[in-house]
């Protein structure tokens, strides 16, 4: 691969199906980050199967984007929007009441997600904070206001983590301790579920997402190196994997997660990172 990944449209067939009862339009899976990316590959994965998809960002126009791709697929399971703020609890008190008017919340996908590209030294703090605010502060929120309502219905919650929540790269200090962050609220909300809520984490290293090639010339320039080498040798230089993800694949973990084939997930982390962490040359 020699220049950046083009983000791919979430393709109909490439949507993994799973038979489960709980997967109808009375079921309501809450999706943050759903305007783009793999926030936007969950919805349509969990809409293309037949749930009720809330989906919200900051972005309505990607929104719109994201409910129009759905009708594209012709999903089985409607998507409604709702922007929101997730740096603003009376704005995700507001999300989880609209979600949980449209039926039963029995899931939520914690996506959304934020990067900046700087050494700890020259950090900007209110940027740090930004990305501790989407990215550990408000799946914790939103976790706290729809356990009540999954504890009925019996629930789960995803959290995207990441391989940076396992180890780290430099110049990503917020990114990486938000990662680390969202494995510790996936397993207290385990530890808390009481078998009725369970919790799951997504890690997989670089996919073909707007975040990902968005950092590409910042890393570059940080580097010094090209965008070439950012790409190969940066991103991709410890995967046995020479291919970034497609957020659809990462779509369909999440789907597993929620679905009664992960009846025995609860607290683990789905480590999906092509080698990255776990071999050496």
């Amino acid at each position: 691969m020699s220049e950046a990944p083009t983000p791919p449209a979430v393709e109909r067939s490439d949507v993994h199906t799973v038979d489960d009862e709980r997967f109808t339009a009375e079921s309501v899976c809450l999706v943050t980050g759903a305007a783009s990316g793999i926030g936007r590959a969950v919805a349509l994965v969990a809409a293309v199967n037949g749930l009720t998809v809330v989906a919200t960002d900051v972005d309505g126009d990607g929104l719109a984007e994201t409910a129009a791709r759905a009708a594209e697929l012709d999903a089985e399971g409607p998507v409604e929007t709702v922007t929101a703020d997730l740096r603003i609890d009376e704005e995700m008190d507001a999300l989880v009441e609209a979600a949980a008017e449209r039926g039963q919340l029995r899931f939520l996908a914690n996506v959304a997600g934020l990067q900046h590209v700087d050494p700890i030294d020259e950090f900007p703090m209110e940027r740090y904070d930004a990305i501790q605010d989407v990215m550990v502060r408000a799946p914790t929120y939103l976790a706290k206001r729809c356990m009540p309502h999954m504890r009925e219905t019996g629930g789960c919650i995803g959290n995207m983590a990441s391989v940076h929540g396992h180890y780290v790269t430099s110049d990503k200090v917020a990114y990486n301790v938000a990662k680390f962050g969202i494995r510790g609220l996936t397993q207290s909300i385990a530890a808390e579920g009481d078998g009725d809520v369970r919790s799951f984490s997504v890690s997989t290293g670089y996919v073909k997402t707007p975040l990902v090639t968005d950092q590409i010339p910042d890393t570059a320039e940080q580097r010094g190196i090209s965008e070439r080498e950012v790409v190969e040798d940066v991103m991709l230089g410890q995967s046995r994997t020479k291919e970034m993800m497609d957020p659809v694949d990462v779509g369909n973990l999440f789907l597993l997660g929620f679905s009664r084939l992960a009846d025995h997930l609860n607290g683990g982390d789905l480590l999906f990172d092509g080698g990255m962490t776990l071999t050496y040359e």
